[in-house]
């Protein structure tokens, strides 16, 4: 019986024991990790993870060099659209003088009609591939625009955060990755300052 009671007592003393020394250890992770998020490298203040999101069409919409690559690519758009349609509009008219010339016997023979026929078809079949080609080179172009000014922001981004004040910073296009977040982690208008003040001095 006493030594049920001292294999008790013993087995209390031990779970005190492994409390407190699971208490010590986890109160010094503690402190340290409290220690780190207020003056560790990563961390700008107590409480506040170290990351931060870029509001993508927002910068987009008042980076100027975004602003201007998207204009001359409007423009280049506008000009392939304008010889598309001029070159639409003379065919359209070719083609309705030879209908009239066709109703009116006006041509000299059945071999003549069928050679004017031949020659506006295929005048509208490179119309057509012009029109495809002109299309797909405004989509390379886009494309090219694009991937340079990815990696325009890409390498700025690695610049602005070469002190380490962030782990990491999401990119964030119409709420698609941030559905809510602390302004104070959303660093798209000083993103947006310096990547102009940077577009001034070139």
């Amino acid at each position: 019986m006493r030594m049920k009671n001292l294999s008790l007592i013993l087995n209390a003393v031990l779970a005190v024991a492994v409390i407190i020394l699971f208490w010590l250890v986890l109160g010094n992770k503690t402190s340290e990790t409290g220690k780190k998020a207020s003056t560790g490298k990563g961390v700008v203040s107590v409480g506040k993870l170290p990351i931060a999101y870029i509001n993508i069409d927002s910068l987009l919409l008042n980076y100027q060099f975004a602003k201007d690559a998207n204009e001359a690519l409007t423009k280049r758009q506008e000009e392939s659209r304008l010889t598309i349609n001029t070159k639409a509009r003379q065919l359209q008219t070719e083609m309705g003088e030879f209908q009239r010339k066709l109703e009116n016997n006006a041509f000299l023979s059945r071999e003549r009609a069928e050679q004017e026929q031949v020659r506006l078809q295929k005048k509208q079949q490179e119309l057509q591939q012009m029109d495809g080609r002109l299309s797909q080179e405004l989509m390379q172009v886009q494309q090219k625009m694009s991937e340079g000014l990815r990696d325009t922001i890409t390498k700025f981004i690695k610049e602005y955060n070469k002190d380490g004040k962030y782990e990491m910073i999401l990119s964030n296009t119409s709420s698609d990755n941030v559905l809510w977040a602390s302004k104070g982690y959303d660093i798209t208008e000083e993103v947006t300052r310096i990547l102009n003040e940077r577009c001034e001095k070139k």
